[in-house]
């Protein structure tokens, strides 16, 4: 990325009063990032809509200043910006109401993964849970997802070493800058899984480690993923919460049942009970669900199939190779082809295996 261009979309991100939905509503009207910075009050007012008094407040000299020392820290220290609108940054987590405007990433990691999975749980770990997270990261090694995490204590730490040890992809995501690791105790694995995944925030350097900051890293720890397992948890804490988000943004949720006396399985076991999460009690249990197991085979015989699709199932599948899952109305509207005919290809489609209708008449590739 162009370090003029990166600078322009980092202040994007610290102006006053502008989020996400307003600055894509703003920048799709001027065009780009840089034009919200370089044109006036009065003419973005003309170009907008939006009232001179929330323009005047944005403290755009301010967000510059502090776009130019993010950038200049990210140039020397390697770390990647991924603004919201750009290719690389994450679809799924574009597809949640609240995504933050830039994320930053440390790491050689694939922020958009065909498979990618959330792993929490309590900080206090028991024997029981950590048997647990050793089944279930064994279950997922050879299948190629991606896990993340939050680098705490307890369950997610211990997720993020099994990766490493047993080759899989993880991220952890931080409630702080990339110019420190929290808790400094984590920064040796933190280190080692910059070679296969990596670290990500959305807070820029010189954040600390703020109480505040986490239930911000959960929303992102849920949002960038399919799905959500919960291993162990009190009835209240950061996980439950990042569960719950998971929910909001229609991602499946899995959760391991546990000892009624057990006060870290209550967590858990309130999440099934009240419908919240699917009860797993293996990995296996969960890549069934997913419909994952064996999907590199089922990959290679998918691939194959494609070659029999006519034209317009055809098109199908490349938008849907291209998100995680989209909504029939959007696939007429990207494809040109009529409702009618699509309920039909969507239908043929379906019962050759090759997609798999969700709730609300979305629609995601069965690989």
């Amino acid at each position: 990325m162009n370090k003029t261009n990166e600078i322009y979309k980092i202040a994007c991100s610290k102006l006053h009063g502008i989020g996400p939905v307003r600055a894509a509503q703003i920048i799709s009207k001027i065009g780009s990032a840089e034009e919200l910075f370089i044109n006036s009050v009065k003419t973005l007012w003309q170009e907008t809509g939006i009232s001179k008094s929330i323009l005047k407040s944005m403290k755009r000299e301010e967000a510059l200043e502090l776009a130019e020392n993010q950038c200049n820290y990210n140039l020397k220290h390697d770390i990647s910006s991924h603004f919201f609108l750009d290719k690389d940054y994450p679809r799924r987590l574009k597809q949640c109401g609240d995504p933050p405007i830039i994320l930053y990433s440390k790491g050689k990691m694939d922020l958009n993964q065909n498979k990618i999975v959330s792993i929490v749980g309590t900080r206090n770990l028991t024997n029981y849970g950590s048997k647990i997270l050793h089944e279930l990261i064994e279950s997922l090694k050879n299948e190629q997802i991606q896990i993340i995490s939050g680098l705490a204590y307890g369950v997610d730490i211990l997720a993020h070493r099994l990766c490493v040890e047993n080759g899989l992809e993880t991220i952890g995501v931080l409630g702080h800058g990339l110019d420190r690791i929290y808790p400094f105790k984590h920064r040796s694995t933190a280190l080692e899984m910059m070679e296969n995944g990596g670290l990500v925030t959305e807070f820029m350097i010189n954040t600390n480690p703020d109480r505040e900051n986490f239930p911000m890293r959960n929303r992102i720890v849920a949002g960038m993923a399919d799905a959500t397992i919960v291993i162990e948890s009190k009835i209240k804490g950061g996980s439950i919460i990042t569960a719950e988000l998971a929910n909001d943004y229609s991602r499946d949720v899995f959760a391991y049942p546990g000892d009624i006396d057990r006060p870290f399985s209550e967590g858990c076991n309130d999440l099934i009970r009240k419908q919240k999460a699917h009860l797993i009690t293996k990995g296996a249990d969960f890549l069934t669900f997913m419909n994952w197991k064996d999907s590199n085979k089922k990959q290679v015989q998918q691939k194959q199939l494609f070659h029999d699709l006519n034209q317009d199932e055809g098109k199908i599948v490349e938008l849907l190779e291209n998100e995680s899952e989209l909504h029939a109305d959007v696939l007429c509207m990207k494809s040109g082809i009529t409702p009618s005919q699509m309920n039909v290809h969507l239908f043929n489609l379906e019962m050759a295996n090759v997609i798999q209708q969700l709730p609300g008449k979305r629609f995601k590739l069965v690989y």
